[in-house]
């Protein structure tokens, strides 16, 4: 399922949101214009590496707190390739403007980073030791669709549905096209657990940012009155 739009009118610009989409975009364009070399070291760098960044929660780290923390930030703007990027942006440009004006532009950035930071706890813990590197937005952008779920359960999202050589839309309440997808990262994640398996996709940030997002605008949900098309 390829969400294409919700039914939500806004009231202002999502100007944070294509702030942060335009950012991702650049950052990608960045890491193609290097060597694969130069690349991979990047990613070594600023990627997200659990047997690295499980020293915070250690009495005396070896490393520095800066160069652990850095990369829980940095990792958000990496990603592995063009449908890697174009699905997190996807997701983003049709949640994202929606929570951003239910919370306002400033409010909305300081929650997309604390969502991805989340995120990248909740991998680490789950991750212990691994180290794979990890890349992309989508542990913060789960925080964006935990929060619309909360902040507007009534809404309805345009969806692309393949169906071996033809494409159709349906119109699927948010609740369940989001909970339906937090249910595969959930059990995905339980699956990844029982085999061992570190590698692949980074299915409990995607559950952690979730339930971050969720819980952070829980209490504003009565606040917003949504306007429907």
């Amino acid at each position: 399922m390829i969400p294409l739009r919700v039914d939500i009118l806004r009231s202002r610009v999502a100007v944070a949101n294509l702030f942060l989409i335009t950012l991702n975009l650049l950052s990608f364009i960045y890491e193609l214009s290097l060597s694969t070399k130069a690349g991979q070291a990047l990613v070594y760098t600023f990627g997200l590496i659990p047997a690295h960044e499980q020293f915070l929660f250690a009495k005396h780290g070896s490393l520095g707190v800066a160069r652990m923390i850095v990369p829980m930030v940095t990792s958000m703007f990496l990603h592995g390739g063009w449908m890697h990027l174009l699905g997190n942006m996807l997701f983003l440009w049709v949640f994202g403007g929606s929570v951003e004006d239910a919370l306002g532009h400033l409010q909305y950035l300081i929650f997309y980073f604390i969502c991805g930071i989340g995120a990248a706890l909740t991998h680490i813990v789950f991750n212990w030791g691994s180290k794979i590197p990890t890349v992309g937005a989508s542990g913060a952008i789960s925080g964006v669709m935990g929060a619309f779920i909360v902040l507007y359960p009534r809404s309805r999202v345009t969806t692309l549905i393949p169906a071996l050589f033809l494409f159709f839309t349906v119109r699927i309440p948010a609740v369940l096209m989001l909970g339906y997808w937090f249910f595969l990262q959930l059990f995905s994640g339980v699956a990844s657990v029982a085999t061992a398996n570190q590698g692949g996709v980074a299915w409990w940030a995607h559950v952690g940012g979730f339930v971050l997002g969720a819980f952070l605008v829980f209490a504003e949900r009565r606040q917003v009155r949504p306007r429907f098309a």
